[in-house]
């Protein structure tokens, strides 16, 4: 550049000295945060631990015998094997074991399961995996407990070796989508039943996963405004379809077509706002899509039931059957694709159905949800799925507005004086379809009410309780934290205050005095570096504490470190940047 300058006759320019580099703040070390960013991520990460683990984990519990609970299958310590038919030993855990005996390995969260008892620490696991809670009785200490006889009462199916619904599909929370629904479930599935297995909606309606997906990437493509690439209108039910091509790049311009029309233009854009507002966009109509859950045609709105039985539990329980339209009770949902309504789209002028967004224990969350979760989190071991939220006053006090729609009873109700009549002469008969063909059975709320109680329909009903009411569901007792939380936040500073608060006068006293000697040498050590505005590396932080446990070496250097450095930063204005920087803390 300075050749072709002195060959046009230009003069050359003399260099421009660099100036020299601020003390501002904002030059400081991108890995360092001030205090109030610390205070804020810490208490962030203290909320989503209490959420994500929120009971207390120190007991097992085989010893309460059979309950209703939630449970969780290790794939390391039982890993199914690639051929279904190949012989398998399922296990699962409770909540407790599988944090403190199962950490570290691949869960699988079942959700609730009834009448289990832990398999912890028993035959069904290898010895290497021993409980960690229970007393063993060999030693008389708590841990080491392997080789126990696994309760005989304990019944399995797929869902233990992560496989869920009729179309027997290993569960992976990270790709997939929708919502699952869980069977009330009656028997085992030796007795013909699911075992309370998770189901799709599609499944339940006899259409293919491959179909099912091709009709709603195509629902939200007209609610977008746009055709999707690669989908006809016409869906068959014979998996010729071929799958939907989502291409980002069809629905909006790209990004870079974005910047370099804006400098075209000399509007002066921001690749990195567009960068960031094209990010925002993208990530609010993925936001969208997730709030409007798509169901296959035919599948009931989330308000219209509360419970349900798969057409495997009432094939095997057929006495249920004559239940189908009666009060409480949605019509029958057919096994069959040809049955229910067709996987077709709606005239373009009609509102694509939206059941709305399920929220029920019996459902089974989106990846997203907790996440949107999660959980979530977590998973904490798996992303949760959704949980269903009711308030008790709300429940008790509501006046339900279908007229067959009770409250929902809290405990089982005995048989009144009029249950000597039977009911089923009274329930229209079933015809067409329902008499020969399978079909699940939606139930809905206060379903417990409209059930025959007569003598002879009550012995039906008796072996399975939840026919009789609503069942109660064990969970661990709070954490300490997790009770804190409920009040405020439940940090570690309030739970410090909460033990400052209950030490006898003496032992306040000493703390209380230093406590003050601390704050007092802390604002001193920090003093130097606000004045200067460099930012505390994680040297400086250690070089403090070594002065407060009386090293020499760690005195001199946290005296002479702070003037040190601000001596360092005074000469960079003799030319260049010699300021030295700290790694954040």
């Amino acid at each position: 550049m300075a050749d072709s300058q002195l060959s046009n006759g230009a003069q050359p320019q003399p260099k421009p000295k660099p100036k020299p580099r601020s003390t501002s703040i904002s030059q400081a070390s991108e890995s360092s945060q001030t205090a109030a960013d610390f205070i804020r991520e810490q208490l962030t990460l203290e909320a989503e631990a209490r959420e994500a683990l929120p009971y207390q984990f120190d007991t097992c519990t085989r010893d309460l015998g059979p309950l209703k609970q939630k449970l969780y299958s290790c794939l390391d310590c039982n890993p199914p094997p690639a051929n279904s038919s190949d012989p398998y030993v399922p296990a699962a855990v409770c909540y407790a074991c599988s944090i403190s005996c199962h950490c570290e390995h691949e869960m699988v969260e079942l959700f609730n399961k009834r009448n289990f008892v832990c398999d912890c620490g028993t035959d069904r696991f290898p010895e290497k995996t021993p409980c960690n809670l229970r007393i063993n009785k060999e030693t008389g200490l708590k841990g080491g407990v392997t080789g126990e006889e696994s309760a005989k009462g304990n019944h399995y199916n797929q869902n233990f070796r992560n496989k869920f619904c009729g179309c027997a599909q290993d569960y992976d929370a990270t790709k997939e989508e929708g919502t699952m629904f869980q069977c009330l479930g009656l028997g085992t599935v030796a007795d013909g039943g699911c075992g309370e297995d998770w189901w799709h909606p599609e499944c339940l309606l006899g259409f293919s996963r491959k179909d099912f997906k091709v009709y709603v990437h195509e629902m939200k493509a007209r609610k977008k405004g746009t055709k999707a690439a690669g989908i006809t209108r016409e869906i068959s039910f014979t998996r010729t379809e071929e799958e939907a091509n989502e291409h980002a790049d069809s629905r909006r311009p790209s990004i870079v077509t974005a910047i370099a029309a804006g400098i075209a233009n000399g509007i002066g854009v921001d690749g990195n706002d567009i960068a960031v507002d094209a990010a925002e966009e993208e990530e609010e109509e993925e936001e969208g899509d997730e709030e409007e859950e798509i169901y296959p045609p035919g599948f009931p709105a989330e308000e219209d039931f509360d419970n349900f039985l798969c057409y495997k539990c009432v094939e095997a329980h057929p006495w249920l059957k004559k239940y189908a339209g009666a009060p409480g009770f949605l019509p029958p949902r057919f096994f069959d694709a040809f049955a229910n309504p067709p996987l077709a789209l709606p005239p373009a002028e009609d509102t694509p159905p939206a059941n709305g967004t399920p929220n029920g224990d019996h459902k089974k969350r989106k990846t997203s949800d907790d996440d949107d979760d999660s959980a979530t989190s977590a998973s904490a071991m798996a992303p949760p799925k959704r949980q269903k939220s009711v308030d008790p006053a709300t429940a008790l006090s509501a006046i339900p507005e279908d007229p067959f729609t009770i409250t929902l009873p809290i405990s089982p109700k005995k048989p009144s004086d009029d249950s000597k009549t039977c009911k089923l002469p009274s329930i229209p008969a079933l015809s067409g379809p329902a008499l020969t063909r399978p079909f699940s059975l939606f139930l809905k709320e206060g379903f417990y009410e409209h059930l025959c109680h007569c003598a002879s329909c009550f012995s039906l009903l008796k072996p399975y309780p939840q026919l009789l009411g609503e069942e109660e569901v064990y969970e661990p007792p709070l954490s300490r934290a997790s009770s804190l939380g409920s009040i405020g936040t439940g940090s570690i500073l309030e739970r410090g205050e909460a033990a400052f608060s209950n030490m006898n006068r003496v032992q306040a006293l000493q703390g209380a005095t230093l406590y003050a000697g601390l704050k007092d040498g802390l604002k001193e050590f920090l003093t130097p570096f606000a004045e200067s505005g460099q930012a505390v590396g994680a040297d400086d932080i250690k070089a403090f504490f070594a002065k407060l446990r009386g090293d020499e070496k760690g005195i001199q250097d946290a005296a002479g470190h702070a003037k040190q450095s601000a001596d360092e930063e005074g000469d960079g204005s003799a030319g260049g940047d010699n300021r030295r920087e700290q790694s954040g803390y």
